[in-house]
């Protein structure tokens, strides 16, 4: 039993793959000695705990939408800035579901500060610029918005929309058209 060549990077990249596979409330270090067909303790030289790998594991899939993001909204503003950023987050959900889920975990403050969460929201922020929003009302659209995507795409993956018409696409580009018709006609307070 055991192999050689394991690190913290690649167990937490299987970490992911797993997430994906079983969901991210399934993985932990058990899990993860069972794929790689080690005992638990050889991992332990790598990740604390599950919880400790449960949150590397959002650290890296926070990572890699902020990466998807900022190269989708290259050269875009406006609607295409916004559609580009929604429809990053719900490809990204689609395709690793796990993932996704583990992007969403609550972080202390200290590893969400250093994480790519404030990337999201700079980026997000950037696309609000566009509709010429000030604050406090700039801070309310960040949270629409995140409110709205997330909560589209979560219940899209659970299935809630699988049993009516229309076609979830077409709901998807017609909730994006009502947000981009809104944040240009922000009410006043």
């Amino acid at each position: 039993m055991g192999r050689v060549g394991l690190s913290t990077e690649r167990l937490v990249r299987a970490g992911a793959e797993l997430a994906d596979e079983v969901g991210f409330d399934q993985v932990t270090v058990s899990a993860l000695a069972r794929r790689f067909d080690v005992k638990v303790a050889s991992l332990y030289s790598h990740v604390k705990n599950s919880d400790d790998l449960r949150t590397r594991i959002a650290l890296l899939a926070l990572e890699e939408l902020a990466d998807r993001a900022a190269e989708a909204l290259a050269g875009r503003a406006g609607k295409d800035a916004l559609t580009a950023l929604a429809n990053v987050y719900r490809d990204y959900a689609h395709e690793h579901p796990g993932r996704y889920a583990a992007a969403q975990l609550r972080l202390d403050p200290e590893t969400a500060a250093a994480s790519a969460g404030g990337r999201h929201a700079q980026m997000t922020r950037a696309i609000l610029r566009g509709y010429d929003l000030t604050e406090p009302d700039r801070t309310h659209a960040v949270r629409l918005l995140g409110s709205v995507f997330h909560g589209y795409v979560g219940l899209e993956l659970g299935g809630g929309f699988s049993h009516s018409a229309p076609d979830t696409d077409e709901t998807w580009t017609r909730v994006l058209d009502a947000l981009d018709a809104l944040l240009r006609n922000w009410p006043a307070a």
